[in-house]
């Protein structure tokens, strides 16, 4: 089960901040000691919290293109690393960044022990940032994040021509994922994993509602 990761964006809903990004990180590992591969995606300033925690893999949605000094505000790779943090977000369609940057901040992730997502809206942008050879590549067509319509079922050519464009590098998609078959449909398509925020977080009931996303993934094993 673990070959197929499951990325939870927190983002910067109340539902996922403060006290409630560790209870909803405590949901993500109780799936992860499970055998599934669930990774929490915190806020910066939430992230000490939930890795004092919680002794599994925490992402970070962000950091900056700083050394540590006289950066009032910023956030380092290095200062997520010393937090706790195993990995990170670059270039989500909320956070966008200049190509040059990005293949910097990847530089830098690797340099501190750090993981990353790269994430691109378009195939031209997946095939101009696949060549800085992040841990994963996460496509997401911007205009379905946060809405019920999925991008494996609306868009499952570009989901496909974006696997082949990165390789050996895992594919990650997102964008509506919002119910079980999108997993299915995903990993049908060749993604390594699914980048999912509001349908979890959202949810009335997050553990059952992450716990139905990921019953698609225990039928099929």
């Amino acid at each position: 089960m673990s070959d197929f990761s499951v990325f939870v964006n927190f983002k910067t809903y109340k539902e996922a901040s403060g006290e409630n990004s560790l209870n909803l990180a405590k949901i993500c590992l109780k799936f992860s000691e499970e055998g599934f591969s669930v990774i929490p995606v915190v806020q910066a300033l939430d992230l000490y919290r939930v890795t004092s925690q919680i002794k599994k893999p925490v992402w970070v949605q962000h950091f900056d293109d700083v050394l540590p000094g006289k950066f009032t505000g910023w956030i380092t790779p290095e200062a997520v690393k010393e937090s706790g943090g195993e990995g990170a977000l670059l270039n989500h369609s909320e956070h966008p960044l200049p190509p040059g940057t990005v293949k910097h901040l990847v530089s830098k992730a690797r340099q501190n022990g750090l993981k990353t997502m790269v994430c691109v809206k378009t195939l031209g942008q997946l095939k101009r940032l696949v060549k800085f050879k992040p841990d994963f590549l996460g496509y997401e067509i911007s205009e379905f994040i946060g809405t019920a319509t999925s991008i494996t079922e609306v868009s499952p050519k570009s989901v496909a021509k974006a696997v082949k464009i990165c390789g050996e590098i895992p594919l990650i998609v997102g964008a509506g994922i919002n119910k079980k078959e999108d997993l299915v449909k995903a990993k049908e398509l060749g993604a390594r994993g699914v980048l999912i925020s509001s349908a979890v977080v959202l949810a009335e009931n997050q553990e059952q509602k992450l716990r139905e996303l990921l019953s698609a993934l225990s039928e099929e094993n």
